[in-house]
């Protein structure tokens, strides 16, 4: 009989985010040695080992399954990593009881307690590699990809786009280019932050909100585009960003640790969080000189080896593999 591995996740497939993607990825890495099952909670089922996105969301059943001695290994997402272990006691408790933890990037190992530094593993997320797609020609078209949250800081993208059609602005479009459209695919919140962006939309047509997209569909949208805009101010290692990589196109994203840990340090499409006029910078260079998108082609290029699906299945089984083995050293 093949050991029992139960995926716990916040978000399932009815969510559609990046957790479930990575959950769904990863069961199917290990179907093959294992006998998977994802689920939000851990309902007492036996199970020879969990492996747990997220700390603060995944708290009671972390806690569960380690107090009737399962191993648990701790997969980090940003909030995690660049907010809640730093001030949420069921995070915090989260870390302790985990045998492995997992960081989706390098930069976030340095951001976890010291002691706890050597329970830390990086497995880079990955995407196929996918041609290059011609993108739309009428259009100079920027995606912008994932349900909306402040984390994801969407109005510093949609502000930039408001710079760029100002009377007098001193950031014109360049004029050899096509016009502008900000893409979004994704869903929108019924809340102040959705409010906002509707109103945006509403008043500026280069705005299309597209709604919540099957996978396939957002990876071609983003395809089909010129940039993917990637403006959070908190990320564990967005695989959107690892789908822009993985299919040519350069990412514009903000200089925070989980994009810097995917990107790169020296990369040059950066730009400070929150700051829409360096941006809008960004994205008229772009515009006006296709050498600098070419050099972020590049770079974007030097990357893709990172996140090869192949490295990231490998990794994954060795990961379930040592938690087993870790489980039978603690009954021996």
């Amino acid at each position: 009989m093949r050991p029992r591995l139960l995926i716990v996740t916040p978000a399932l497939a009815d969510v559609n985010n990046g957790n479930w993607q990575t959950a769904h990825r990863w069961a199917r890495f290990l179907a093959r040695d294992f006998s998977v099952r994802i689920a939000r909670d851990w309902d007492g089922a036996p199970a020879d080992a969990m492996i747990a996105l997220h700390a603060r969301r995944s708290a009671a059943p972390i806690a569960a399954f380690a107090a009737a001695g399962g191993p648990v290994a701790l997969v980090l997402t940003g909030t995690d990593v660049y907010r809640d272990i730093d001030f949420d006691a069921s995070a915090q408790r989260s870390l302790e009881l985990a045998r492995a933890l997992i960081v989706l990037q390098p930069q976030a190992i340095e951001v976890l307690p010291a002691r706890l530094r050597d329970r830390a593993t990086v497995i880079y997320q990955s995407a196929r590699t996918l041609r290059p797609a011609a993108p739309r020609q009428r259009t100079f078209d920027l995606a912008l990809v994932g349900h909306l949250r402040p984390e994801k800081d969407p109005m510093t993208a949609i502000r930039a786009l408001a710079l760029l059609r100002e009377p007098g602005s001193t950031l014109p479009r360049a004029p050899a280019s096509p016009p502008l459209r900000l893409l979004h695919a994704g869903r929108v919140p019924d809340d102040a932050l959705g409010a906002a962006v509707r109103s945006a939309a509403a008043a500026d047509p280069r705005i299309v909100l597209r709604g919540p997209v099957p996978h396939a569909a957002a990876r071609q949208l983003i395809r089909r585009s010129r940039l993917l805009l990637l403006p959070s101010l908190m990320e564990g290692g967005a695989n959107v960003a690892i789908e822009a990589i993985t299919c040519g196109v350069p990412v514009l994203a903000s200089r925070i640790g989980g994009s810097v840990g995917l990107l790169g340090d020296d990369y040059d499409g950066f730009f400070p969080a929150g700051d829409h006029e360096a941006l809008a910078g960004l994205i008229v260079r772009c515009q006006e000189s296709p050498s600098f998108l070419d050099r972020l082609r590049v770079q974007c290029a030097q990357r893709v080896p990172l996140f090869d699906p192949g490295l990231e299945r490998e990794s994954v089984r060795r990961l379930a593999h040592n938690l087993l083995s870790t489980s039978r050293a603690h009954r021996t």
